[in-house]
Formats: C-alpha cells, sequence, structure tokens
C-alpha cells in the first residue's frame, strides 16, 4: 500500500507541475488561439506610435504602475464605479496618466479578431514594448497569458506605487515587494531617460525642500535655477511638462544616468538612487559600458517586472472591455 501512496503521490505531484507549468506565461501564448494578436498589437503601434512618440513614454509607465499594484493584471485600466469607488486611474500617481482610449482601441481590434481571448493585461505588456522599440528604444520578450483582474483600488495603488518624493530605503522597500532587486531598480530607473514630468512632482526641490523656502542640495543649483526661470516659474504649476533627460528625451540612451552624477536628476527618487553605495556602483558600471549592454540589462529586467504576481490558467478572467469587469 505504502509504495501505491507514494506512486500516487508522484503521479499527483507531476500532474500538479504540468498543470502549473501550463499555466505560466509563454512566448506565443496566443500562437493557436488568435495567431494574429500580436501582429494586430504591433501594427496599430507602428501606424499611431511615430505620430505621437511621447506616448512610448506613457505606455512603459502605465505597465510599471499596473504591475506595482496587484500584479500585472491590468487593474489600472478599470473605471471607478458605483460598486468600486475608487479605482487605481483615480489615484494621485495615476492622475496623469494617459493613453487609455489607444489601449481600447487595440482591444477592439483583437475582439474583432478573436473575442474573449486576449487579456487587457497582455495588450498593456505588448503595447509598453512595441512603442518602446518603435521609438528606437530597446527590444524585450513578452511572453503572454496573463489574465485580467477584477479588483481595483486607489488606496493599494497610492501605497504602491513608487514615487518622486521617495528616498532610497522608500524606493527600494517598494521594488522588493514586488521580487526586483536592486539591480531592477536602477535599470528600470533608466525610462525616465525619455520620461515628462509636471512641476508639481520636484518642485519642492526647487522652492520649499525642508518648509524654509529653501531649495534641495542634491539638486545642481544651476540647474534648479535654471529650471525655476524656465520652466517652474510659480509654484503648484500643473500645466508645463519638464523633459527628465533635456536635450535626449527622444532618445532611449544612457545620458539619464550620466545626468544622475551631475546631481541633475529631476526626482528626489532619482537622485536617491547616487545616495546608496551599490546603486551608484551600478551606475557607473552601466556609463562604463555600451548601449547595448544598456539594452540588454533594460530588456532583462522588463521581462522580469512584467510576470510580477500575474494571473494565469483560470485566475482572473478576459475582460470584454478593458475598463469594465465582466459581468
Amino acid at each position: 500500500m505504502g509504495g501505491m501512496n507514494q506512486f500516487g503521490i508522484v503521479v499527483l505531484s507531476l500532474f500538479g507541475l504540468m498543470v502549473a507549468s501550463q499555466a505560466q506565461l509563454q512566448l506565443g501564448f496566443y500562437a493557436k488561439s488568435c495567431p494574429k494578436a500580436e501582429q494586430i498589437v504591433l501594427n496599430y503601434v507602428k501606424e499611431h506610435i511615430p505620430n505621437a512618440p511621447s506616448l512610448a513614454a506613457t505606455f512603459i509607465r502605465m505597465h510599471f504602475h499596473d504591475c506595482f499594484v496587484r500584479g500585472c493584471d491590468a487593474s489600472v485600466l478599470l473605471n471607478s464605479t458605483t460598486g468600486n469607488a475608487d479605482a487605481e486611474r483615480d489615484a494621485v500617481p495615476n492622475q496623469t496618466l494617459r493613453g487609455f482610449d489607444f489601449i481600447d482601441r487595440v482591444k477592439s481590434l483583437l475582439e474583432d479578431e478573436c473575442p474573449g481571448v486576449v487579456s487587457c493585461a497582455d495588450i498593456i505588456s505588448l503595447v509598453a514594448r512595441d512603442s518602446i522599440v518603435t521609438t528606437g528604444g530597446p527590444f524585450w520578450n513578452v511572453p503572454t497569458g496573463r489574465r485580467d483582474g477584477t479588483i481595483s483600488n486607489a488606496t493599494e495603488a497610492a501605497n504602491n506605487i513608487p514615487s518622486p518624493f521617495h528616498n532610497f530605503t522608500t524606493i527600494s522597500g517598494l521594488f522588493n515587494n514586488q521580487g526586483l532587486d536592486l539591480k531592477d531598480l536602477v535599470l528600470l530607473s533608466g525610462a525616465h531617460t525619455i520620461g515628462i514630468s509636471h512641476c508639481t512632482s520636484f518642485e519642492n526641490r526647487l522652492y520649499n525642500f525642508t518648509g524654509v523656502g529653501d531649495e534641495d542640495p542634491a539638486l545642481d543649483s544651476e540647474y534648479a535655477a535654471t529650471l525655476r526661470a524656465n520652466k517652474c516659474r510659480v509654484l503648484n504649476d500643473t500645466t508645463t511638462k519638464v523633459e527628465m533627460d533635456p536635450g535626449s528625451r527622444k532618445t532611449f540612451d544612457l545620458s539619464y544616468y550620466t545626468l544622475l552624477l551631475k546631481r541633475r536628476g529631476l526626482f528626489q527618487s532619482d537622485a536617491a538612487l547616487t545616495t546608496n553605495s551599490n546603486s551608484l556602483a551600478l551606475i557607473n558600471q552601466l556609463l562604463s559600458g555600451s548601449l547595448q549592454n544598456f539594452f540588454s540589462e533594460f530588456a532583462t529586467s522588463m521581462e522580469k517586472m512584467g510576470r510580477v504576481n500575474v494571473k494565469t490558467g483560470t485566475t482572473g478572467q478576459i475582460r470584454k472591455q478593458c475598463a469594465l469587469v465582466n459581468t
């Protein structure tokens, strides 16, 4: 009997492993269920992103913000409803996100091709990658098979998405919570090379850093003066846009890291990367290497982030509309 029990346990264990492996993300997940899916996404991105290249930064940020709350499950796309008063997209970090209509149009094309097959979570992941590649940035693999979440909570978003005001300990802790390490933090921050910000995300560094009308001493004073004179002339300016990598914003390159060493990172969270000896060493290591090396390392961290707490198999659902949970 004992032998039979052990055999049964082995068979069940193997079966469990098979089910688990089937439920994981995989490259070409839609090869049979919707073979044109990834090409439809890529074609739409190639058609529209060249006319609005700044959306590339928007979509990588959307992907990032989505993955950091409940895993990469498109919960960031859900609307607030009477039953769910405050969804993630209403949280402060997400109030400057845009491109929701772009995602909806891609979803509509995919629904026409293969109704109820391709998840909104996979659409965000693919659009983010394809947008970056279309604007000259790095390629990374996007295994698919994510399913969509049914819960979206603004408080969770506010608590889990790294803030421009965070110090090194806080931001590295939030990355660790998602299974992302120091190297991932430094590399993924590199996406700020194509980023745009509003003054309200860093104006405290220019005007009132410790509450006595002072400037952040960690910010290059000449750069701070230029920002006050030419960009953020008054407090609470919510309309002026500021490049995070001036002069090189349209190019996905290493210049963001060069600016950090010159104390010209825009956010406190950017400057924080130079306050830790290990992250500073990683920055110097990247700068001493090639652009191709950065692209390769960045790709590894992006694929890792895209796997954070994903829902697969029978967990979650495939939404019919990305802004609404299926009823």
